[in-house]
């Protein structure tokens, strides 16, 4: 069976995690992965500090397994919810948007096992030193939120310069994908694309259908104008927006306003018109909605057994 030491660290089965989707990833998908052997994670995203105790409890109502919950720091509630994740006995928390530090004492002194999102390898290196647990290197391939470097080149640079545990994402959808990341230096991968599509996943059946429906070339990233680009799929609004963001005449507050609410009218109301669904460059090689533990042991099981194969290259 693939295990390796993030396996131990967190108390879960499969090296596996399932992304922090805001508006996607809620205590029913979380709860599911983490029942599947990998870590589930909540999505705190820009809710408020009783909403995320609520998914919590829910969460622990459905498994006895790990799950975590990823803080997005930029929320004006991120101090609240740093909070809740002490009060209400979190064992990991994500990070996104931000540096954590501040919050680092608290977490460590409560045992919570934090493992922030990193693009870079100077942010990797100022986590381990704050206390990190380990780190979710992410590459430009992936959904939502995005950096510069790949994956390919993120991934392996990380693992040089720190001593905690990497873990791998964007563009990872299947067995490949995870054995890729081990070869890099990687002890775990996170996926969310992939997990759009699990039939314990909430997310509206029009945004699940565009998943299932995506081509290789079907996404696009706007917002590198306003220095916090995103990737998402393909529709009539991500080209609009990609239209605005090069037309000097549309002033960046107008840029900026055109993004509000737009996740939610996507993955609440499946709304293809107004509605940003985001997904990563991987989505084309996703195609069948299946339970969320079937997702994660397929993962694994393949890359197990392209890892064992790996040795007929070598003479």
């Amino acid at each position: 069976m693939l295990q390796s030491p993030i396996c131990e660290k967190l108390g879960i089965t499969y090296p596996v995690f399932q992304g922090g989707m805001a508006w996607i990833a809620d205590a029913n998908l979380a709860a599911a992965v983490s029942n599947g052997g990998g870590l589930g994670i909540i999505s705190a995203m820009n809710a408020n500090a009783e909403w995320l105790r609520g998914q919590i409890r829910h969460a622990k109502e459905l498994t006895d397994r790990p799950f975590g919950v990823n803080i997005m720091l930029m929320s004006p509630f991120a101090d609240d919810v740093a909070k809740v994740v002490v009060e209400e006995g979190v064992q990991v928390v994500t990070t996104g948007a931000g540096n954590p530090g501040k919050y680092m004492a608290a977490w460590k002194e409560a045992n919570v096992k934090v493992v922030p999102v990193v693009a870079s390898v100077g942010l990797a290196r100022m986590m381990e030193r704050a206390g990190a647990t380990a780190v979710v290197a992410e590459g430009t391939e992936s959904g939502g939120h995005i950096g510069e470097l790949t994956t390919m080149t993120l991934v392996p640079q990380v693992c040089s310069a720190v001593q905690i545990p990497v873990i791998a994402a964007g563009g990872i959808a299947d067995g490949r994908g995870v054995a890729a990341s081990f070869m890099l230096g990687a002890c775990g991968v996170q996926v969310g694309t992939r997990f759009l599509v699990a039939k314990e996943c909430g997310v509206h059946q029009n945004y699940k259908d565009k998943v299932l429906k995506a081509k290789d070339i079907d996404t696009i990233a706007t917002g590198r104008r306003l220095g916090h680009p995103v990737r998402s799929l393909k529709t009539r609004f991500s080209r609009e927006y990609m239209k605005k963001e090069y037309d000097p005449s549309v002033t960046s507050e107008e840029l900026e306003a055109l993004g509000v609410g737009a996740l939610r009218k996507a993955a609440v109301d499946g709304n293809e018109t107004e509605g940003c669904f985001l997904a990563g460059q991987i989505a084309g090689l996703v195609n069948k909605e299946e339970p969320a533990a079937d997702i994660v042991r397929e993962l694994c099981e393949e890359a197990e057994m392209l890892l064992k194969g790996a040795s007929k290259w070598v003479k």
